[in-house]
């Protein structure tokens, strides 16, 4: 079971007995009203959007997935992204809908995931917490810079934008989380 507070954009639950996945949610708080959550949701099966509105404290359950590893190898366009089943190196063409755009951001070829699976369908991916990219465009550090509350921009090899401290350059590899997109550290080599 899972509440209704808990629930992320890309979670499986069971909704009116079907399997459904959460494309976009927002708590909404009303002056001295009480707080609910909206909620978009695409059936699984049939691919129907509906919008939902669920209390705070709403129980929600949670489908059986099958998790595999798998490994992302690239995309061939914005809406076909290609993965490896690492067991049987069979290749599934998945969508936009299963692998968005912030998720692309910190993938790069040959990068392994975990996919969550229904009835030998892929639903959902799982980024690993940590990823190593490259510092493609940054811009120089300032001489005697610390590391201090003074972030910058970077751009990573994958395009993604990272706030890195000063003393970081282009061509400096480093670790990013991906479940918020800050800079962690320097990869160790």
């Amino acid at each position: 079971m899972i509440k209704a507070i808990d629930l992320r954009k890309g979670t499986a639950v069971i909704y009116e007995g079907n399997i459904w996945i959460v494309h976009e949610v927002q708590k909404v708080s009303k002056g001295n009203w009480r707080s609910y959550i909206q909620a978009r949701l695409k059936n699984l099966q049939t691919g129907q959007l509906i919008d939902q509105r669920l209390r705070v404290d709403e129980q929600l359950e949670s489908p059986y997935l099958d998790k595999k590893p798998m490994e992302y190898l690239y995309s061939s366009g914005p809406e076909q992204h290609v993965l490896m089943d690492l067991a049987n190196f069979e290749q599934l063409t998945v969508g936009a809908d299963v692998l968005p755009s912030e998720m692309l951001q910190y993938l790069k070829p040959n990068e392994q995931v975990m996919a969550m699976l229904t009835n030998g369908q892929v639903i959902m991916i799982e980024l690993p917490n940590t990823v190593e990219l490259t510092v493609t465009d940054t811009p120089p550090g300032i001489k005697g810079a610390t590391a201090t509350n003074q972030y910058k921009d970077a751009v990573v090899e994958t395009g993604a934008k990272v706030r890195v401290p000063p003393f970081i350059e282009n061509g400096e590899v480093i670790r990013v989380d991906t479940r918020t997109g800050e800079y962690l550290e320097r990869a160790r080599t």
